[in-house]
């Protein structure tokens, strides 16, 4: 090895018998890295990444090449993350900076003129990471109001630049970056360079969805403080609820209980979350929009126990509970698995006979077949069977690489309970 080059591991991927070829790395475009096995995934771990061009700084962006030494992108490189490399586009010809903008781009185009969103909201995803070859870098529209969440070290020393460009695209004036603690700490992202940015943008906005209006609260709500990825399933929901008694279980601030009461004409909602300053929300959103909705501050699996040993029964139930696997950890995961398990077989004892039953998980390390057999087996356990009639995902503005599956998080299955 020259002493310009840095490796990632010093365990070959080629078996003794069979010496690698040597490669002329002399004339490749600095800065670069070197894939060590062949992979069209986005995400680079250690154990993926060979060879470092000695001039590769963090946030640096990168020329990608192959096993063997093709071009075959360009990414974004931080040697102290845990994922060293995001390879943001894979292509066997030269990739710059310039592919950043025409991305952007791109990804705006898709939701305001390919999709058309404005017209039913003016809240939705701009951005989504991978999803727009732009990995690392979710970016939310509420109103006038751009909420940007970094995960990437690469990406959050470019985006105070970009936001201009962002607010032009988006017709926004203002914008909040968001970085969690702990991932800063290991990406190296500094909170200092996004306080004025975050000083000057509101507190809270209002947007409207399919006609319904709500608050969001940046601080004290989770994540962004409101669910975008929702959308379509709130306004589906509203096809069973005409003169129905509704439950809603696990509400946040109130999406599918409004769509709903204004939307769907329901008879009766009621809706119940264990955390207080999502109630609170919630209330103010029905308040908003000048509709009655009876909620409960209470835990979902204590309320739905209370509920079941009361004989209470709802005509439609929608239960989208928080995440419950954050890890691949054996332990960890059984433990989430079952919190579904036991949630669902709650909340299908609470569906009246020939009632509609909509449960959602927003895990991503739980597969949807994995997910549709927890609840299979919940509704068995309480000797009802579920006639499945869909299953959907997040909103068009969720888009999904093919080379990227596993981004797919969102999962609701539909069923009338039998």
């Amino acid at each position: 090895m020259r002493d310009d080059e840095t490796s990632a591991s010093t365990t070959s991927d080629r078996p003794r018998s069979e010496p690698a070829a040597p490669i002329d790395r002399s004339q490749w475009a600095r800065p670069w890295a070197q894939l060590k096995y062949f992979t069209f995934q986005p995400a680079i771990f250690p154990r993926l990444l060979g060879h470092v061009s000695s001039d590769a700084r963090a946030g640096d962006f990168v020329n990608v090449y192959d096993k063997n030494g093709a071009l075959a992108g360009g990414g974004l490189f931080n040697p102290r993350a845990k994922i060293p490399l995001r390879v943001v586009c894979h292509s066997s010809s030269p990739v710059s900076e310039a592919y950043f903008e025409e991305a952007i781009r791109r990804a705006v185009s898709f939701r305001r003129e390919t999709f058309k969103l404005d017209e039913v909201s003016d809240a939705y995803r701009l951005i989504n990471s991978d999803g727009d070859g732009l990995s690392g870098l979710v970016v939310d529209r509420y109103a006038d109001t751009l909420l940007c969440e970094v995960t990437s070290y690469g990406m959050a020393q470019r985006l105070p630049g970009w936001l201009p460009l962002l607010h032009e695209l988006a017709g926004t004036r203002f914008a909040r970056v968001q970085v969690d603690r702990e991932l800063a700490a290991v990406e190296g992202i500094k909170f200092s360079a996004f306080a004025e940015t975050n000083a000057g943008a509101p507190g809270k906005v209002r947007i409207r969805e399919h006609g319904i209006r709500y608050e969001v609260d940046f601080a004290e709500g989770h994540k962004t403080g409101f669910f975008c990825d929702q959308r379509e399933n709130r306004r589906a929901f509203a096809r069973f609820t005409a003169g129905a008694r509704v439950l809603d279980l696990c509400c946040y601030t109130a999406g599918f209980s409004l769509n709903a009461r204004i939307t769907g004409s329901a008879a009766d909602v009621t809706a119940v979350d264990l955390d207080e300053a999502a109630i609170a929300q919630a209330r103010r959103n029905a308040n908003l929009n000048q509709t009655r909705v009876k909620f409960v501050h209470a835990d979902a699996f204590a309320y739905a126990r209370q509920m079941q040993q009361n004989g209470e029964t709802w005509d439609v139930v929608m239960l989208d509970p928080p995440k419950f696997i954050f890890t691949r950890e054996e332990g960890g995961a059984r433990e989430g698995r079952q919190k579904y398990e036991d949630l669902n077989q709650l909340a299908v004892s609470l569906v009246r006979p020939g009632g509609i039953f909509a449960t959602c998980s927003c895990s991503g390390l739980l597969e949807l077949e994995d997910f549709e057999q927890r609840v299979i087996k919940a509704a068995h356990r309480q000797k009802r069977r579920l006639q499945f009639f869909d299953r959907t995902g997040p909103g068009i503005d969720h888009p999904v690489y093919s080379n990227c599956l596993e981004s797919r998080y969102l999962k609701v299955l539909w069923a009338r309970v039998l």
